[in-house]
């Protein structure tokens, strides 16, 4: 598929980039929910400055350990880190985007929107307790659908991912059940499932599994051709997946009530909120070992900051407020900083 053939290449270049030829790319590793929008700007940025992205997509928990084993310039991470934990680290964390997870099905006969679940009734299949298409609380959602009464297949991450963190937060969040026996994390004990490696490989596992559910960030969905479903929001109300959405869950968030800006955008209020949104986040130290690096990394999120929007949207995710861009680069220039005391970077 055209984004996993990208990730490879993109990868293979991460190898690449620890040669002292290209020390001046930037070397990032992690979550794989931003990836074909970090790609997408990573190709606008080269041709603009020359300076290339060298971007592993990993999932988040390969991309906190290997900021923290200091192999890379960044981590991203679409599970934030805690107060605690970026104090004990020497880590800054930012949210760089936001966008939607969604379930994606493999189901003959329905096409992209025509089914609606709401998290309960998603909880309840992906912890095995409905085990066909045609189940009664799919029914009930669905009356005009030609449901099959075929077996589902559950394909869930098999890596430390923030997707899983997110879409188990949102579960947690709507089903008792599966706070109480599942609960919230970025690696769980999957009652039933296949599983696959990061977006890429769940995207792909539903496309070729017949009969087959799993959940990816939409661009995922959008861009490899794969039927979504609708959601009942904390509202109550039928949503579709959207960058409106998306920006609609996202409107009421207060960035500065959690370290690191470390919010969760899961079952949102509001009518037209879709109740799976999720920011990702940028992890880097703040006394970098090479302050060289660190600035190129910088420059290249700054870029992004303020000429990504575009190129964001068009994948359906959705770029961060003004305010918030302002408040990180405030604290880009107070935190990071070289051996000196001096910022690293200080945006204008």
């Amino acid at each position: 598929m055209k984004i996993m053939a990208r990730a490879a290449a993109l990868a293979i270049g991460m190898a690449v980039a620890a040669t002292p030829s290209l020390a001046a790319d930037i070397s990032g590793a992690g979550a794989t929910f931003p990836y074909p929008v970090y790609a997408k700007w990573a190709d606008a940025y080269k041709k603009s400055t020359g300076v290339g992205l060298n971007y592993q997509s990993i999932g988040s928990g390969g991309g906190i350990k290997q900021i923290k084993a200091k192999t890379v310039t960044f981590g991203a991470t679409d599970a934030p880190l805690s107060g605690k934990d970026l104090d004990e680290s020497g880590l800054a964390q930012f949210p760089m985007v936001m966008g939607g997870i969604v379930p994606v099905v493999n189901v003959e006969g329905i096409k992209p929107g025509e089914l609606v679940l709401d998290g309960p009734t998603l909880a309840e299949i992906f912890q095995g307790n409905i085990k066909t298409w045609d189940h009664a609380a799919i029914k009930k959602l669905n009356p005009s659908a030609k449901l099959p009464s075929s077996a589902i297949a559950v394909v869930h991450r098999s890596d430390g991912s923030g997707t899983t963190y997110n879409f188990s937060y949102y579960l947690s969040a709507v089903s008792a059940s599966w706070k109480d026996k599942i609960g919230t994390n970025t690696s769980l004990e999957w009652p039933v499932g296949i599983g696959a490696k990061g977006n890429e490989g769940v995207a792909n596992n539903v496309a070729q599994t017949k009969g087959s559910i799993g959940y990816v960030e939409y661009a995922y969905a959008k861009q490899n051709k794969l039927t979504h479903t609708d959601m009942i929001n904390k509202d109550g109300k039928r949503v579709k997946p959207t960058s409106a959405s998306f920006a609609a869950a996202a409107a009421n968030a207060d960035w500065n009530s959690a370290p690191g800006y470390g919010v969760i955008l899961a079952n949102q209020p509001g009518a037209e909120s879709w109740p799976m949104t999720a920011a990702t986040w940028i992890l880097m130290y703040k006394a970098p070992a090479d302050p060289e690096a660190a600035k190129l990394a910088l420059q290249f999120f700054a870029w992004a900051y303020d000429n990504g929007a575009k190129a964001a949207d068009e994948l359906d995710y959705i770029a961060m407020p003004a305010n918030v861009v302002k408040s990180v680069k405030a604290m880009w220039a107070k935190d990071i900083k070289d051996s000196a005391g001096k910022p690293v970077f200080a945006s204008n």
